[in-house]
């Protein structure tokens, strides 16, 4: 890390700030600009504490510029590459200070949930606290019918202060009934070098484990110790039901992970086939599939390797009304994202070769290093090698639970193209 030893913390009205950290001309406009995230290529300098040795990891930090100007105060992490979230643009923000605001924006994040997804019979589960669109950078939070599912993602917010404060904010909103377990993301883990949380929940019975939660009409299973993320795709909600508007025949449902697209498209088509390369997603999605007894469509479960599946199907002349690719994150870093579309582009052109005319492709990435303009560019390039006619009938991002902060791209991640394939 490059070092700038002319800087100083500046004292203003007899207070010196600290610990602080300088950040880049680069960063510094970032910021100015609305960007919540200083990368760590951008910290020229940490100022510690008086007395002290570092910077530890989780410190609520100024941040200021080469200059000593102060921009707001940030939660630094040691380890990851985003070596500092914003959480307030006011200086030199005290421990206690954040707290009071995490109550403040835990509540805020709670009533706009109440606005765009309110709880109903069909709709029981979505997304309560989203990181920083919410102003609670580190935070995520499910609901799941009864169970609440909590994620800490950084150093500063992994820490039983945060826990006690955000816990009850969902207790108070919730009532005591709810069940709050801590749910680690392995990998983020792994990278913020964060210990595992306990065993225990943060709030209620620990024998509540499982849960069986309502979207768009349709029952799903949950558990706790099961699934990625946080447990499902609550994100893509909306699609779901998007999707099933235009399914029609014989439909297939690639990257199926516990059924969501698949089961949603059953209400319509006459046969179903999802593909997962996980047979414990399929296990869960077959069960789903058990609870939903409406759904009269033909509902099969293939566990495959998507690129070697729709290769053998595409050569062999399989043809399908309705075809969905919802695949994971092909570009979780910068470097990733040329690979990445080299897989988009293979998916969809396979796709489209095997859509009869007239059929409906749904076309999805959760990678936030693909744009949408990126992302569409790679599925027209499919069309045009495809040799197929191709109309986007619709563009989705996200459920609104999920929702955009304008100064932060990071957090337009999700795309979905309907599209008729002609």
């Amino acid at each position: 890390m490059k070092r700038v030893e002319r800087f100083a913390p500046k004292v203003v009205a007899g207070q010196a700030f600290g610990p602080a950290a300088a950040v880049t001309r680069r960063a510094a406009e970032k910021l100015r600009a609305g960007h919540l995230w200083v990368y760590r290529s951008d910290v020229e300098s940490l100022v510690p504490l008086t007395g002290t040795a570092g910077v530890a990891g989780g410190s609520l930090v100024t941040v200021m510029d080469s200059r000593g100007i102060p921009l707001g105060t940030g939660l630094y992490s040691a380890a990851s590459e985003i070596a500092v979230r914003m959480v307030s643009a006011e200086a030199s923000v005290s421990r206690a200070a954040y707290l009071a605001e995490v109550r403040v924006r835990v509540v805020a994040a709670l009533a706009l949930r109440d606005d765009v997804a309110p709880e109903s019979d069909a709709d029981d589960a979505c997304r309560l606290v989203f990181s920083e669109a919410d102003g609670l950078p580190g935070i995520v939070v499910d609901r799941y019918g009864s169970l609440v599912i909590v994620q800490l993602l950084t150093q500063g917010t992994a820490q039983d202060d945060l826990r006690e404060v955000l816990t009850a904010g969902l207790v108070a909103r919730f009532g005591a009934g709810i069940t709050v377990w801590e749910r680690p993301d392995a990998r983020v883990r792994e990278l913020e070098e964060l210990g595992a949380p306990s065993s225990a929940p943060l709030h209620g019975d620990a024998a509540v484990t499982s849960a069986v939660f309502t979207i768009n009409g349709l029952r799903f299973n949950f558990d706790v110790g099961l699934g990625q993320k946080t447990g499902a795709f609550l994100d893509q909600r909306l699609n779901y039901a998007a999707a099933a508007k235009y399914a029609r025949g014989r439909a297939l449902d690639v990257f199926t992970y516990q059924g969501g697209f698949a089961l949603h498209m059953a209400q319509w088509c006459d046969e179903v086939t999802g593909v997962d390369g996980s047979r414990s997603a399929l296990e869960v999605a077959d069960r789903n599939f058990a609870l939903n007894e409406n759904l009269n469509a033909k509902v099969e479960w293939m566990e495959a390797d998507a690129f070697e599946l729709l290769r053998e199907y595409e050569a062999s002349g399989e043809k399908y009304d309705t075809i969905v690719l919802d695949p994971p994150a092909f570009a979780k870093s910068k470097r990733a994202a040329e690979g990445a579309m080299r897989g988009y582009k293979e998916l969809n052109l396979r796709a489209m070769k095997m859509l009869r005319p007239g059929g409906t492709l749904v076309t999805c990435s959760c990678s936030h290093h693909v744009p949408l303009e990126e992302f569409t560019a790679v599925v027209t390039a499919a069309a045009v090698d495809a040799r197929r006619r191709v109309q986007i009938l619709e563009m989705r991002g996200a459920a609104p639970d999920h929702p955009a902060v304008l100064t932060l791209a990071e957090t337009t991640y999700l795309k979905c193209l309907i599209c008729r394939v002609g």
